[in-house]
């Protein structure tokens, strides 16, 4: 029992490194870049389930915090997580945990990690959008036009592929007997 939980405690140590790379791969826009570091989340939560995706989510957090430039475009520190950009990355964390609680839940199938892979993305967007609004003092239509409406398309694409890749992966390591 006690090498399982180890084993898999390295396995979200990986998947916040992941994380870490993902979200290098920018595409600049004025407020908020488009990442890869929400496809990387819905791959941990599909991947690991609730408990163990959530774990990466936050040793990747606190990784940063503590000044590994694992947050986009190499950057770090307390100021990223309450500058405009932050309520995405705490948004992070309830949206790992509720993809893996939905999967859970109903059945590690594609169809499912689809809907829970947007049901992450949702709550992704509205942690951001809400922060936005605070931090940026923005009004609630620019916190929406800037924060969510250029990352519902991407966010739909990026919850497929992570849902996709992430149950075939799953799979594999369920069936190598790599994962519980």
């Amino acid at each position: 029992m006690r090498n399982e939980q180890l084993k898999m405690l390295i396995v979200s140590a990986l998947f916040a490194a992941i994380i870490g790379i993902m979200a290098q791969l920018t595409i600049p826009l004025p407020l908020v870049p488009i990442t890869g570091q929400t496809l990387a989340i819905g791959l941990a939560a599909t991947i690991l389930g609730k408990r163990y995706g959530t774990i990466s989510i936050l040793v990747y957090i606190m990784l940063g915090i503590v000044g590994v430039p694992v947050f986009s475009a190499m950057t770090s520190g307390l100021g990223i997580v309450f500058g405009p950009t932050g309520g995405y990355i705490i948004g992070f964390i309830p949206a790992a945990f509720l993809i893996g609680l939905y999967l859970e839940r109903f059945g590690f199938t594609l169809r499912n990690a689809i809907i829970a892979n947007i049901i992450g993305m949702i709550i992704t967007l509205t942690f951001g959008s809400v922060w936005l609004k605070f931090i940026a003092d923005l009004s609630w239509t620019a916190a929406l036009a800037g924060g969510v409406t250029p990352f519902i398309i991407v966010g739909i694409i990026k919850a497929v592929i992570a849902a996709t890749v992430g149950i075939l992966v799953r799979k594999r390591l369920t069936s190598a007997k790599l994962l519980p």
